[in-house]
């Protein structure tokens, strides 16, 4: 078996701050496995741009093919001013992972993978499970989805509280309705009947402090009387 040779190559500085920020930005936006994807879509690109250049000085037809060549790959390219300037992101936005997102099959790179991988998706009637399969011009209409996924709907917190209302509301039978409505009856009247026995007490405890000067007055004449009768016999 021959062995293939690398068609990529590791960057020179290993521990570059900078360029490891930017490739965790691209791994996390385009939701790829490992850092070894994004310098294999550098190594193409830049392939590309080489091809480009050699071209320079060759004749006006050879250009016209290579750059309809690149266009019906996807590229949006008018002359070789236009590959030269091509970077690696544009390599990542034509793989069957990305166009799945884009086509908005999907709502996350990182699902659109799983189906991927789990044979969910196909270009026509062919399944294809390698998320960085490049997709044509010519291929893209026919890609889908062979599984219906439910997507989730956000709701914001008052059309919730709505929701289970009106959910509350249409469960409810009538004869809840009604055993409801006999329940606030009942409970209406016997909030009557403790206020009715409220106001009776406080209408008792009235009375018995209005009672109670009257018979200290009496009490207070008796005594007055029995002391004007003791003088009455000492004269």
């Amino acid at each position: 078996m021959i062995r293939q040779r690398k068609k990529y190559s590791r960057p020179q500085r290993p521990f570059d701050k900078v360029r490891i920020e930017d490739e965790n930005v691209l791994r996390e936006k385009y939701g790829l496995k490992n850092k070894k994807e994004i310098w294999k879509a550098d190594a193409s690109i830049g392939r590309v741009r080489n091809l480009a250049k050699q071209l320079i000085t060759g004749s006006d037809e050879e250009k016209q093919t290579f750059i309809e060549k690149l266009q019906s790959r996807g590229f949006k390219v008018e002359k070789i001013a236009d590959v030269l300037s091509l970077d690696k992101e544009d390599w990542l936005k034509r793989r069957l992972q990305t166009v799945l997102l884009s086509k908005g099959l999907t709502t996350t790179p990182k699902q659109a993978r799983q189906l991927i991988a789990h044979k969910h998706v196909s270009i026509g009637e062919q399944i294809v499970n390698i998320p960085s399969y490049m997709v044509t011009l010519e291929e893209e209409p026919s890609v889908k989805l062979n599984i219906v996924l439910r997507v989730a709907q956000k709701i914001s917190k008052e059309g919730e509280i709505k929701k289970e209302i009106i959910e509350g509301e249409s469960e409810q039978t009538d004869e809840e309705f009604a055993k409801k409505a006999s329940e606030n009856e009942t409970e209406k009247d016997d909030d009557e009947v403790m206020d009715a026995k409220e106001n009776q007490e406080e209408d008792t405890k009235e009375e018995a402090t209005n009672k109670e000067p009257t018979t200290e007055k009496k009490s207070e004449e008796g005594v007055n009387k029995a002391s004007e009768d003791t003088e009455d016999t000492k004269e």
